[in-house]
């Protein structure tokens, strides 16, 4: 039941927070520590262009969102009936197709590695429609419906064994063309990889913005996420006794 406490005050966003009870919050958590890199980040290297875009990452109430078991679990919806000729069935497997190549470009800097159940997966990607955002304007009295997004990539915590975990939801409209569904997949596996912010150059695969000419994954991308887990979080630590 404690846990259960612990993973709805963590859902609160950190800005509702005073900072006492954010002080309450974080002192029954792990303090926060460095991971050791992942083999395929402590190798990269690029002499080249050592930019990034860290600065545009932003850190949480555990520190930043990353991940320390390797591989990282993905789970991703696929049709039941792969062979069925059926439109609707192929327009569904062009989709986990996509989606798959997404998966397969950053296991290069990442080892991830796909599972059949959700209850095994650190990451869940999702075939559906992202809900649509509604604001109240109190001067017209109307609720103000935002436009229909192709993504959206959120998270939580939970704690197993008294260590402190997070899992990501990935939620990627069904619509589309193949090509947009991978720009859009590549796009949100970042979030979900840990690079919570956006780059403000169209030349990143984090890029806020879609472009004419969708950018694969870059060298300040990765120099981005290296950097990230060279940070501390309060990720992956056990709780405090």
């Amino acid at each position: 039941m404690g846990g259960l406490i612990i993973i709805i005050a963590l859902l609160i966003p950190l800005t509702s927070l005073s900072q006492v009870q954010a002080d309450d919050l974080t002192s029954s958590l792990p303090p926060p520590k460095i991971h050791p890199l992942p083999s395929t980040l402590a190798q990269w290297q690029n002499d080249q262009n050592t930019e990034d875009y860290f600065e545009q990452v932003t850190e949480t109430l555990v520190g930043y969102l990353i991940w320390s078991k390797f591989p990282i679990n993905v789970y991703l919806d696929r049709p039941p009936n792969p062979d069925d000729t059926a439109a609707s069935t192929r327009r569904f497997v062009e989709w986990s197709e996509a989606v798959t190549e997404a998966i397969a470009q950053w296991n290069v800097y990442l080892p991830l590695k796909e599972v059949e159940g959700t209850e095994l997966a650190d990451i869940i990607i999702k075939r559906t429609d992202p809900p649509l955002d509604g604001q109240f304007d109190p001067k017209t009295g109307q609720l103000q419906i935002s436009r229909a997004r192709a993504a959206q990539t959120r998270y939580n915590f939970y704690i197993q064994d008294r260590q402190l975990f997070h899992r990501m939801i990935i939620e990627i409209s069904p619509r589309g063309s193949q090509s947009s569904i991978l720009v859009t997949a590549r796009h949100e596996l970042g979030h979900a990889l840990g690079i919570w912010g956006h780059s403000p150059k169209e030349t990143d695969a984090l890029y806020f913005s879609q472009v004419r000419t969708p950018p694969l994954i870059s060298v300040r991308d990765i120099n981005t996420l290296k950097k990230i887990y060279q940070q501390s979080t309060r990720l992956g630590w056990m709780l405090p006794p």
